[in-house]
């Protein structure tokens, strides 16, 4: 079967700073995150999810598709009726990124964000381990590489999490949205210090 995966969507330095305000917005998230779980959707369905006004969810949808994180249904759309799906596939920044202050702070500040969701999913893996009925795993290993097998450590990672996705609106029954994070970091030194996230 050949390799339909959409190319990995690269984003430079003014696009980090754009990627951050949109998914500051908590209902940016939750409109990304109901088509992620639904494949395709209109301002009314997503704002009768989400509890919120068609018009507000017509304004962020609007705002998401200008960021390209999601893209009109061109052949469901009818009149004042705009279908809408996900186009968040594999979002990743190049190392070695060339950025103006005001970009990198962006780019700090959605780490931080990322890290704090992050934390949080950790610590509900450890608190609700015994009763989460094998759906919660806790793996930790150290493990000596060079720089090369590091980063292909991390090209064959990303290529079996891709063997188990399936699409919006496709997902098996008894499928769950789970959140798996890989983070590789030499183990030596000193630790940095945590960013404040309570920080403006």
């Amino acid at each position: 079967m050949a390799d339909t995966r959409p190319e990995p969507k690269v984003l430079t330095g003014a696009d980090l700073k754009a990627f951050y305000k949109a998914l500051s917005n908590p209902v940016r998230r939750d409109i990304l995150t109901y088509l992620g779980d639904h494949g395709q959707a209109n301002s009314t369905s997503v704002a009768k999810a989400l509890g919120e006004s068609t018009g507000t969810t017509s304004y962020h949808l609007r705002k998401l598709a200008e960021l390209n994180l999601i893209a009109e249904v061109e052949e469901r759309s009818t009149g004042r009726e705009r279908w809408w799906k996900s186009l968040m596939t594999d979002i990743h920044t190049p190392h070695g990124l060339e950025m103006t202050p005001d970009e990198e702070a962006a780019a700090l500040k959605f780490g931080a964000m990322k890290m704090s969701h992050d934390i949080s999913l950790v610590m509900s893996a450890y608190t609700g381990y015994l009763a989460s009925e094998g759906w919660n795993q806790i793996h930790r290993w150290g493990v000596r590489m060079t720089n090369e097998q590091v980063r292909e450590f991390a090209r064959e990672y990303q290529e079996l999490l891709w063997k188990y996705r399936t699409e919006p609106g496709e997902h098996p029954p008894g499928s769950r949205q789970m959140a798996v994070r890989l983070t590789m970091v030499p183990d030596e030194g000193p630790r940095p210090t945590l960013p404040d996230l309570d920080a403006d």
